[in-house]
This record gives C-alpha cells, sequence and structure tokens, in this order.
C-alpha cells in the first residue's frame, strides 16, 4: 500500500511517498480502509522529532494522528465493529500512520462515524475533539456558570474547545484576530479578543479554566487571569511529572520534566492555581460520548481545506507555514 514515511527527523526533505508492507491485524484490531485524515501540527513537530525523548518512534515512520474510513477487517476477538461499518478515531500514540491507505486500529481506540458527517468532516476532528473532552470534561470538569478562555478559538483545537464549553454551560472567552470573531461568534464564545490589537491580560479575570495551545508568555498571562483555584491545561506549555509518570518514564525522565515545568507550576502556585501540561489519549469511548454532541449540531467541524492523498506533502507545508485560515486542514483519498 502507499504511505507518506518520515525517513529522517529534521523537515520536509526527510519525508515522502513510499510503498509499506500492508498492516498486520491483531486479535483485537479493526483494519480501516482509509478515505481522509487530517493534519495536525502534532505531525509537524513529529516530523521534526520534537518529541524524541519521550515518543522514541522507530524511523521510517508513516504520520498521521486522525482519519476516517471504512472497515475492511475484523479481529477474531473484535466484537463492536463489521465489515463495511463507517468509523472515524485518532489512534493510539504507539499506532499513528493513517497518512496511509489502510491502518490497523485497536477496537477501543475506534468510533462510530457520526450519520450526518462525511469522511472528510470526519476525519477532521478525533485529535481535536478528544484532547477539548479530555481537558474540559475529563480534566478542569467544568460546569455550567463557569468561565473558560480558550486560545486560538479559530484554530482546530480552538474551534472544537469553545463549541464544547459552550455546550457545558461555560460563559466562554476566546482569543481571535478580527477577520475570524464572527466564526468564533458563531461557534458560541461570548467574548472574543483581538489577539493583535488587545492584550487578554488587562481585559478578563476571574476565570476558572483556560485551555492553552500556544505556551510561552500566552500561558504566564494565562495563569494571571485565573481566579484562586483555578487551572490552566497546556498543550503547548511545558511537560510536567504527572505526565512522564502516565508515559511510564523512567526516574531520570520524570525528573528532567519536572524542571522543565519547575517555573510555570512554582508561579501557578503562588498565584493560587494549578499548571496542567494535557498530551491527549485516543479513546473510542470518549468518541463516543462527542457524538450526541454532533449529531445535535453543538459540535460541528471546522474544515479549512481539503487535499489529494498525493498531496499530503503539501498539505503538511499548508499547516506548518501557518495558512489554514480556521479550522483544520484535511487529506482526502480520491
Amino acid at each position: 500500500m502507499k504511505a507518506f514515511l518520515v525517513e529522517k527527523y529534521g523537515g520536509p526533505a526527510g519525508m515522502r511517498a513510499a510503498e509499506v508492507p500492508d498492516p498486520q491485524v491483531g486479535a483485537e484490531d479493526v483494519l480501516v480502509e482509509i478515505r481522509a485524515a487530517s493534519v495536525n501540527p502534532l505531525d509537524v513537530k513529529l516530523r521534526d522529532g520534537a518529541f524524541k525523548s519521550f515518543l522514541p518512534y522507530r524511523l521510517p515512520l508513516v504520520l498521521g494522528n486522525d482519519l476516517a474510513g471504512k472497515v475492511v477487517r475484523v479481529g477474531p476477538s473484535v466484537t463492536r465493529f463489521a465489515v463495511g461499518d463507517e468509523v472515524y478515531a485518532r489512534p493510539d500514540k504507539d499506532r499513528i500512520g493513517t497518512f496511509a491507505e489502510r491502518l490497523a486500529v485497536h477496537q477501543d481506540d475506534l468510533a462510530p462515524k457520526p450519520d450526518g458527517l462525511t469522511m472528510t468532516e470526519a476525519a477532521s476532528l478525533p485529535l481535536v475533539a478528544l484532547t477539548a473532552w479530555q481537558a474540559l470534561v475529563e480534566r478542569a470538569r467544568v460546569r455550567p456558570g463557569q468561565k473558560v478562555l480558550i486560545h486560538a478559538g479559530a484554530g482546530g483545537l480552538g474551534s472544537v474547545a469553545v463549541q464544547l464549553a459552550k455546550a457545558l454551560g461555560a460563559h466562554v472567552a476566546t482569543t481571535a484576530s478580527t477577520g475570524k470573531a464572527d466564526l468564533v461568534r458563531e461557534l458560541g464564545a461570548d467574548e472574543v479578543i483581538d489577539y493583535r490589537t488587545q492584550d487578554f491580560e488587562t481585559l478578563l479575570e476571574g476565570y476558572d479554566v483556560v485551555l492553552d495551545s500556544l505556551g510561552g508568555e500566552n500561558l504566564a498571562k494565562s495563569l494571571r487571569i485565573l481566579k484562586p483555584g483555578g487551572m490552566a491545561i497546556s498543550v503547548a506549555g511545558p511537560p510536567d511529572a504527572a505526565f512522564a509518570r502516565e508515559l511510564g518514564a523512567n526516574p531520570i525522565l520524570r525528573l528532567a520534566m519536572g524542571a522543565l515545568s519547575f517555573r510555570t507550576r512554582r508561579s501557578a502556585k503562588r498565584q493560587g492555581v494549578t499548571y496542567s501540561f494535557l498530551f491527549m489519549k485516543a479513546s473510542g469511548a470518549q468518541l463516543r460520548e462527542l457524538t450526541p454532541l454532533i449529531d445535535a449540531g453543538k459540535i460541528r467541524p471546522v474544515v479549512d481545506c481539503v487535499f489529494p492523498f498525493d498531496e499530503t506533502l503539501q498539505a503538511m507545508d499548508h499547516v506548518e507555514k501557518g495558512r489554514a485560515k480556521a479550522g483544520k486542514v484535511v487529506v482526502a483519498m480520491t
């Protein structure tokens, strides 16, 4: 089958199209014929080796962290899916590879595709929808009436997180450019801060939760707009020791990650708030919990553009250079 391989870390030159063996299908695996896959900033970071210290993938590596497609084979112990089912998923971090014609996915990581979504729309959702769910529902336990700030509300993660926070009953603020203000308001934002001309730190206060996707000074400011007891959750900030424990990392790596996040955690503690790093996990069960919200129109995909599968490298370049205007970039099989 055809796939796009990373043969060496460091940039686009290390990635190419190639013929690779068909996936092996384990007892609890589902072989999916991929109809669409989305491109995430995570794919760019993995291609460049940004996480190789704690995600030691063996090269050559097929990238891709989202898929939508049709089941073409099931393992002998599979009970939830049958040949012909339409499905979507974010494969487990150890089994990524959706920039390919087929992929074997564990049945626990897979969910039925919502009926109202096209394959392209469905492929845009799993990673960002699961990240938003794990941040706002699982970790922050957002309740009606709470105040939630979602950074980059027009982006892939932000566009879903704004909708989910609103569905949970929160008062939602977000940062976006003026040109995207109408979009994020349509998605449910109550307050829109133009990050180019306004400083959110001077305009917002007393927030319960911040979901940060930018890191750096943006994260530092986010800690300061939280009320005592509030929580900043970041997918771009420094990893912490709790994340190292989730990975099952050795003691040295745990210490290293703890050191990376020490200043952020110390700053949070001084302000009476908490900092949490999130690296989302695959979960078919959580995708099923999101389905009623998708079916009801409370969460809708935002797709920036669609590239044919043969132009996967161009789709990666589109994401890397920040050319996406809003939402996700998707690669579709033709």
